[in-house]
């Protein structure tokens, strides 16, 4: 051990390949993730509102404090990923033995009881939604973390943020063509059906797709389980508290991802819950929530394949700081795209698309290199919580996304559907709400985060050099934890 060399250790890196059917595998974990989290983020504003009853205001109020704890629950979850070693790994039981109490929860989530008063409505939608989120973070924070224990090469990992890209865009455009048809046929029917019959029938789109999710996200979640293996090898089984906040505190390259991610994010998710909203009263029919999500996923699904090309041409850094120029570009223009104007608000949607999917993208594979940096610092290998701050900065931003989301159309005096007025003619200011939420507010974000960015100092190159050092240092140190949780001087 004592002879290798930086050389040898270079070497490895370059020559190292993932079977095709890890990456494949890894692949099925994100769209499993999206049969629950796109579920959530695509409809749960309008099931709230439309389906269940609920005030927008309330259910602003409700997103802010819920996406607030999940943000709490994922550092929670990532501290237990830490301290678990099994002959599983640290990453794969969570994902065993997460994925049907997740599903299940994604069901309960949307099948609020109508026979209940409006605050007992809004009492359940408040337990289960945060419960819903808790349960996701102990499947998300090892998932996500898992990429960073599979492979320490750039090539690689870039495979893996391809493939769990093409997987949630798949399980984003599924869950769309369900659920979308099936809503806008109930609204063409509307005047036929009462108050009642209509939300019953709505409730019965819900609860039979998330019932059939069930089925599909464990099966999915399967797949990643039995096809993907940890390999990185690691100085100590468990990391302690304070080993974390070491590797956390010093950690330059996670606080600009995070600060950057803070205000790119926010835009991108008060963008989710409005797309149903825009088809609707911008373009005149939900139905058009089916091409918009066509137009986002099949522009992910497309440029999926060439992400590992264009990170290796122009490196993750480089990437994500310019297509941000797409998303601004394309917001703005969606922004002043008039009512009714099918084909322009498509394309618009399109160019803000590129930037927003490919960004969202690197992000993971951004936070995958930290965990290097972090161990070249500290000494300790923390995957767990380092995915955990991230994921803690996206949950803050989906926190204050959605609450924009929900508290523009409160603002723009959104009229939700009621027994009193089942089809209610939204007024101007609404609609000039929801043009925001889509365009404008996501092109300021990226305006912002681009300047953050810009002082990121993990390139590729600077990324290998640190991991080969670090890699060396752990050579010659012997006494390593394989995956399984073995020690092998």
């Amino acid at each position: 051990m004592a002879t290798i060399t930086t050389e040898q250790i270079a070497q490895k890196f370059i020559d190292e390949r993932l079977p095709k059917r890890s990456v494949v595998g890894y692949g099925f974990g994100d769209f499993a993730n999206n049969l629950a989290f796109t579920l959530s983020t695509a409809f749960l504003l309008y099931y709230y509102t439309d389906v269940a009853g609920l005030s927008a205001a309330a259910v602003a109020t409700m997103f802010f404090v819920v996406r607030l704890w999940d943000a709490f629950a994922d550092v929670l979850a990532g501290r237990l990923v830490d301290r678990t070693m099994t002959r599983m790994g640290k990453f794969r039981p969570f994902i065993l033995f997460g994925a049907v109490p997740l599903l299940f929860l994604s069901f309960l989530t949307f099948h609020i009881p109508s026979s209940i008063d409006d605050g007992a409505k809004l009492l359940y939608a408040y337990v289960t939604y945060a419960v819903l989120g808790l349960v996701y973070s102990l499947v998300n924070i090892p998932y996500g973390s898992l990429a960073s224990a599979m492979t320490q090469s750039v090539k690689e990992r870039a495979k893996l943020v391809s493939s769990r890209f093409f997987g949630g865009a798949v399980g984003g455009v599924v869950l769309t063509y369900i659920i979308a048809p099936q809503i806008s046929d109930l609204k063409a029917a509307k005047k036929t059906l009462s108050p009642a019959a209509y939300r019953e029938q709505a409730q019965s789109i819900f609860t039979n797709t998330t019932l059939l999710f069930i089925a599909i996200g464990t099966a999915a979640y399967a797949i990643t389980f039995f096809l993907c293996r940890e390999q990185v090898v690691r100085t100590r089984p468990r990391v302690s508290l304070r080993e974390t906040w070491s590797t956390l505190r010093h950690n330059q390259p996670l606080g600009i991802l995070c600060a950057s991610s803070f205000f790119y994010l926010i835009g991108l998710f008060a963008v989710g819950g409005a797309a149903a909203f825009y088809a609707q009263y911008v373009m005149g029919d939900i139905k058009w929530l089916g091409p918009i999500t066509l137009v986002n996923s099949g522009i992910s699904i497309v440029a999926a394949p060439f992400i590992p090309k264009a990170v290796d041409v122009f490196g993750k850094k480089a990437l994500f700081q310019w297509c941000g120029v797409f998303t601004v570009i394309g917001g703005v223009a969606l922004f002043f795209t008039p009512t009714g104007a099918i084909a322009p608000a498509l394309i618009f949607l399109g160019v803000k698309g590129i930037g927003a999917a490919l960004i969202n993208t690197l992000m993971f594979g951004l936070e995958a290199d930290t965990v290097e940096y972090g161990e070249w610092k500290s000494g300790a290998r923390s995957e767990g919580a380092t995915y955990a701050v991230f994921s803690f900065t996206r949950k803050i931003t989906q926190s204050i996304g959605g609450a924009l989301g929900a508290a523009a159309l409160a603002w723009g005096g959104y009229i939700s559907a009621s027994a009193a007025t089942p089809n209610p003619v939204q007024p101007a200011s609404a609609v000039d709400a929801i043009r925001f939420t889509i365009g404008l507010l996501p092109a300021i974000a990226a305006a912002i985060a681009m300047v953050i960015f810009w002082k990121y100092p993990l390139t590729d190159q600077r990324f290998r050099e640190i991991r080969n050092e670090t890699e060396l240092r752990k050579a010659k140190q012997g006494h390593l934890v394989q995956p399984d949780g073995t020690v092998v001087d």
